[in-house]
């Protein structure tokens, strides 16, 4: 049963919009912030992630996703498909989204449009709270509420860097309960860069960085720090806002599965040892005579 306290604190920190699930390994995954990405490197991609934050505390946020997404029209368009579940608490969003993306070529650089549109479930179960008023209104049933939402995003890219800039969700979404309305969601803006550095024949060098901004909410940084070896394994570190600092690894076995493993730390300054922990697994395919294998640095 879970305590009154722990549900509230969650909801303060919900109480102006929900926020979007933490994804530490966007590089990895980007189609789960911009839908531009769909089908950006002329292949196949289908991706699994499962992310716990402050594993040990109960109510803890989680977040499942899956995509799949693959280059259609010879290379020029790409489409895809996104499923995720966050719960924190006793809230839980679930949401499916549709994109397409259409591609230009730009010399050695293409550029991506994509825009993505689907549904988003917010259900919030009081039966695990343990309620000192069972009469009060604000805790009986279950609420809930379906809204249509749309995204659009944009990434530039070539060997040597990516930038993209996405706006996911654009419909903001309120909930009313016993004649109360909150704000549930509110848009999250995504701009997130990096850059390739060879060091020499086997080692490269890729500094990352995403800055996420909300209404009604400070703008929160992750600055990264990567090196890949053989074009097959990547290790680095990272902090989100100097609150959180975290481990990352990540691998490439016959050039199409591909694994990641993140683990994070919360600093002394936040108050808890709590640790995050975030998993994502895939494969890369050659699903048409006109897809390519590798992806390349992105």
């Amino acid at each position: 049963m879970k305590p009154l306290l722990i549900f509230l604190v969650l909801l303060a920190s919900v109480a102006h919009a929900q926020q979007d699930p933490l994804y530490a390994q966007y590089l990895l995954n980007p189609i789960v912030i911009n839908p531009a990405y769909a089908g950006l490197n002329n292949n196949m991609s289908l991706m699994a992630g499962y992310r716990t934050q402050w594993t040990g505390l109960e109510g803890n946020p989680r977040t499942l996703q899956a995509n799949g997404h693959t280059s259609i029209l010879n290379n020029k368009a790409g489409a895809g498909l996104l499923l995720v579940q966050d719960r924190i608490g006793n809230m839980t969003t679930t949401e499916i989204s549709a994109s397409l993306a259409y591609k230009l070529n730009l010399d050695e650089t293409t550029f991506s449009f994509g825009m993505q549109a689907g549904m988003q479930n917010f259900k919030t179960d009081y039966s695990d709270l343990v309620i000192h008023d069972d009469g009060d209104p604000a805790f009986m049933g279950n609420g809930g509420v379906t809204r249509l939402n749309v995204g659009a995003g944009a990434i530039l890219k070539n060997e040597r860097y990516m930038i993209g800039l996405s706006v996911p969700r654009l419909l903001p979404t309120k909930f009313s309960n016993d004649g109360q309305e909150f704000e549930l969601y509110n848009q999250h803006l995504y701009l997130f860069g990096a850059y390739v550095f060879y060091l020499n024949e086997n080692i490269r060098f890729k500094p990352a960085a995403l800055l996420k901004a909300v209404n009604g909410a400070p703008a929160s940084v992750d600055l990264a720090l990567n090196f890949n070896i053989h074009a097959v394994h990547t290790a680095g570190i990272f902090t989100r806002q100097f609150n959180a600092y975290g481990v990352l690894l990540q691998t490439v076995l016959q050039d199409k599965f591909r694994f990641g493993y993140v683990f994070e730390l919360p600093s002394q300054s936040v108050g808890t040892q709590f640790t995050s922990h975030e998993i994502t697994v895939g494969i890369v395919l050659s699903a048409f005579d006109f897809h390519e294998q590798s992806t390349g640095n992105f």
